[in-house]
């Protein structure tokens, strides 16, 4: 038998999962937009059958349309995981060719892969290497003037 408690948790979490991107609340306010433009702009010519276009608005193009932009979403999404998950995979790749060639020691190369996971991507590892470069050449010219 199953746990009614946890089917409520379920929907719960289910729930969560469902906030709207920023892009599909923009999708659905322009819809929304014309659908009511479209309608009241019929209504006012006259035409008899002006509210047609509220069901077939609002129960078929709304949801196309955000369905257009969730895939929209989704395709550039994959693209960027796949481009970050390439750019660490490359970079591990060069620390273990420059460890094998010994050009880096254990502990360098240790290092290096530490501060490497430690970011989400190579970007991200060039701005620390870049700001830890800064600091030290601060407390070296600081060191010089005391």
């Amino acid at each position: 038998m199953t746990d009614p408690k946890r089917i409520v948790d379920d929907a719960i979490d289910d729930a969560g999962d469902d906030e709207d991107s920023a892009l599909e609340e923009l999708v659905a306010g322009v819809v929304m937009g014309l659908i009511f433009l479209v309608g009241f702009g019929l209504l006012a010519l006259g035409v008899s059958w002006f509210w047609v276009v509220f069901p077939v608005g609002f129960a078929g193009v709304l949801p196309a349309a955000i369905a257009l932009a969730r895939i929209y979403e989704s395709r550039r999404g994959d693209d960027a995981a796949e481009s970050m998950t390439t750019e660490t995979e490359d970079a591990l790749e060069t620390l273990r060719r420059r460890y094998a060639t010994g050009e880096l020691s254990e502990e360098e190369f240790e290092a290096k892969v530490e501060r490497l996971l430690e970011t989400e991507t190579v970007a991200d590892a060039r701005k620390t290497a870049e700001s830890r470069r800064t600091t030290r050449e601060d407390e070296a010219t600081e060191y010089e003037r005391s």
